[in-house]
């Protein structure tokens, strides 16, 4: 992977995480770095589960992509949320 594939994910994990984070109900008590790691595990879980749908590369927007990855960070963010509240 080089310099470039791994700022993307990067950039593309902030995104899907604040928006993973946006579509779970109540406060979050989770700061920025999980929300960005989380996003950057849904991203790639995500892109791993729409290849294996056959959906991975669509004309236009991958809009079916995106709808996994936003879904899977919105799980990520609450099972960390829900860990971090027990301690």
């Amino acid at each position: 992977m080089e310099i470039s594939g791994i700022i993307s994910a990067i950039v593309i994990g902030i995104v899907i995480g604040v928006l993973g984070r946006l579509v779970v109900p109540g406060r979050q008590r989770i700061g920025i770095l999980w929300t960005i790691l989380v996003g950057i595990v849904a991203a790639l879980l995500g892109t791993a589960v729409a290849s294996g749908l056959g959906v991975e590369d669509t004309e236009g927007v991958d809009w079916v992509e995106w709808l996994i990855q936003i879904a899977l960070a919105g799980l990520g963010v609450a099972a960390v949320s829900k860990v971090k509240l027990r301690r």
